[in-house]
């Protein structure tokens, strides 16, 4: 079979680049060894943000681009996307105060007309705030929004495949080579395929497949792992804090699950495989937060992490923090065209896939134009999140408040399709622990390529999260059943 294009990779790139390309007309495959989202795409602090602190490093263009991506996003997925407030103490600061308040003025003067709260000082009355921390209430308060990253990453694909791209997880490329003006290609499923160009999206393993292509890429690959670590609430609030720590690096406090999300690290690694924490990056991060916040934390306090390697642009910065964020896009046109993506972030994906079709679009034939702009995610026509939960609510009381909520945000307005015609909790089918039924459970199977029960757990719902060892084996022994 012939495909007009044959994307490597599952993660947040591959799964945009399908959407916009399938939105463009193409016939597209998608191909990923694991799950959707199964490595660093679901790694990831959890932030739609402009990336603040790109700002000391003189990355205007990046910001301007990020903020203007952030504010589509958070119309576009108003379900698993919300506004988060950021807390940045000036108490312990390593930056002087004039500076941060040009950078948040900055901040605001690049994200333009923006539907977020800008930035202001810190007040005495902001005892929500304050209290938490050490001491003094100088500072500032700003704006982002939190994601499910996994989930975004997951409705690109969903976006994709509505629009006749198909998407194959647990398939790998087994070898690709140039013939008679197409790529041809042998699929681990035993497939064999032609395609008019091919994108190598395959993440912290971009070089990896360049070798397997015969290829060498110009741009260099940088891996730099990030980890962060789940501890019980630190505070009250929806808030969050972005902390200043002495060695001048940042790490953020954010709401996460009933819990406290802390991260990031910034360590180089040799391999993608290595994206596992370290005891010292879990104390790193214990004492960063420790040097802010009353109460106090130990590395036995932590209830939960994960790591994920960031494929980094290699810039030539000295310091893994400094090495730019931004994203660059090779295009190999000595035959059928080549994209490799190197770097990238879950904000701006969207962006690089359209870049990423106007670079392939005369290369393939075709006139590439932007088709994603103002294009809402499946399930994201809310335009006000809190009405649309209590509709849920009131259609489905059955639920109860904690599922309702859950599901609201995952599934946002396909939650009617799911449960079309159900009018109790029996219609659900059999409950497999942690609020998840059989009809959830399907649906994952059936819309959202879930293959095992570890992609319905951990990546498409998070429940696996909340859940004892015992529990999750009864799923996982339910699942392999439905």
């Amino acid at each position: 079979m012939t495909y007009d294009l044959l994307i490597i990779g599952g993660g947040i790139n591959g799964c945009a680049i399908a959407r916009e390309a399938s939105l463009l007309g193409l016939k597209v495959l998608l191909v990923e060894r694991d799950d959707i989202a199964s490595h660093t795409s679901s790694a990831s602090t959890k932030l739609i943000h402009g990336g603040l602190r790109y700002l000391e490093y003189y990355d205007f263009r990046l910001v301007a681009e990020a903020l203007r991506e952030r504010e589509r996003l958070v119309h576009a997925a108003p379900h698993i996307i919300r506004p988060l407030r950021f807390v940045l103490p000036q108490e312990n600061a390593v930056r002087p105060w004039w500076m941060v308040r040009i950078g948040l003025y900055l901040y605001d003067f690049l994200g333009g007309k923006m539907s977020l709260a800008r930035s202001r000082g810190l007040r005495k009355s902001d005892r929500d705030y304050v209290d938490p921390l050490k001491g003094g209430d100088s500072g500032f308060v700003y704006s982002d929004a939190q994601v499910d990253d996994s989930r975004l990453t997951l409705l690109n694909a969903v976006d994709a495949a509505a629009n006749g791209a198909e998407i194959c997880t647990g398939v790998a490329l087994e070898s690709a080579r140039r013939e008679g003006g197409v790529w041809r290609a042998t699929l681990s499923d035993g497939r064999a395929v032609e395609a008019r160009g091919l994108v190598n999206a395959a993440g912290p393993w971009v070089h990896l497949m360049l070798d397997k292509l015969g290829m060498e890429g110009a741009a260099n690959v940088r891996l730099v792992k990030g980890s962060h670590i789940v501890v019980p609430k630190l505070y009250e609030g929806d808030h969050a804090y972005i902390l200043q720590l002495p060695d001048r690096r940042i790490i953020f406090a954010i709401p996460w699950q009933g819990g406290t999300e802390i991260g990031t690290t910034d360590i180089p690694v040799g391999k993608p495989e290595d994206a596992v924490i370290s005891d010292d990056e879990i104390a790193y991060l214990c004492e960063g937060a420790n040097h802010h916040f009353v109460n106090q934390i130990s590395p036995a306090d932590v209830t939960h992490s994960w790591s994920g390697v960031r494929p980094l642009y290699d810039d030539g910065a000295s310091e893994a923090k400094a090495v730019t964020r931004d994203y660059v896009l090779e295009l190999d046109t000595n035959g059928p065209p080549l994209l490799s993506v190197f770097g990238g972030k879950i904000t701006t994906g969207r962006h690089l896939a359209e870049e990423a079709m106007g670079k392939l679009a005369p290369a393939l034939g075709i006139s590439a134009h932007p088709v994603t702009r103002a294009r809402v995610f499946p399930g994201g026509a809310i335009d006000d999140f809190d009405v649309y939960l209590a509709k849920v609510r009131a259609t489905w009381p059955f639920l109860g408040d904690d599922r309702s909520a859950r599901m609201a945000h995952a599934y946002g307005t396909m939650l009617g399709e799911m449960l079309a015609g159900v009018t109790d909790e029996a219609g659900m089918g059999a409950g497999l622990g942690g609020g998840l039924t059989a009809i959830e459970a399907r649906w994952m199977r059936d819309k959202e390529w879930a293959k095992t029960a570890a992609d319905a757990l951990d990546r498409r719902s998070k429940v696996g999260l909340h859940l004892t060892p015992d529990q999750r084996a009864a799923f996982e022994t339910a699942w392999d059943k439905l």
